[in-house]
């Protein structure tokens, strides 16, 4: 069997909301958030704004291993056509194995699905893993902030990142 059957990428489902919040306290990381640590007890991984169905889930020989959020940029009409990714995490354990790529790959799928002629993606300057990845799978540097978050006493860059789908 190959990794490519091993990994599994579905809708999201109510019952998926501990186990994203676990997911996301246990990879926060200053390399990929500008968000406070999450603390438990988690306030609910799903809410009014993002539930289920905008989260795409990776699970890796039948664990939940990763999602990644797909919504709206802004609520405005005249920017409906485009996608963003508005969260992504891979457990460690799976990191090198795919998974990322698999909901990357899905995410563009869905928002070509939903109609959208592009996805965009904000990223931290310093995460060169995530750029990689990224740029392999089409994302090009639409933009930079310079300096524009100041994490771990270190000025880091918000790179704004997009493809057509």
């Amino acid at each position: 069997m190959t990794l490519m059957q091993q990994t599994y990428i579905r809708t999201a489902r109510a019952e998926d909301d501990d186990v994203l919040a676990r997911l996301d306290r246990d990879h926060w990381s200053t390399l990929h958030s500008v968000q406070p640590r999450p603390q438990p007890p988690h306030e609910p991984f799903f809410t009014e704004r993002f539930g289920p169905g905008d989260h795409l889930v990776a699970e890796l020989d039948g664990r939940t291993v990763g999602y990644i959020r797909l919504g709206f940029p802004t609520p405005l009409a005249v920017n409906a056509h485009v996608r963003q990714i508005l969260g992504f995490v891979v457990a460690d354990a799976a990191r090198g194995k795919g998974v990322g790529r698999l909901l990357l790959r899905a995410a563009v799928e869905e928002a070509r699905r939903q109609g959208a002629r592009r996805v965009t993606l904000r990223v931290l300057g310093h995460n060169t893993a995530a750029r990689t990845l990224y740029e392999s799978e089409g994302f090009a540097v639409e933009g930079v902030l310079p300096g524009e978050f100041l994490l771990d006493g270190r000025y880091v860059d918000d790179v704004l990142m997009g493809r057509p789908v």
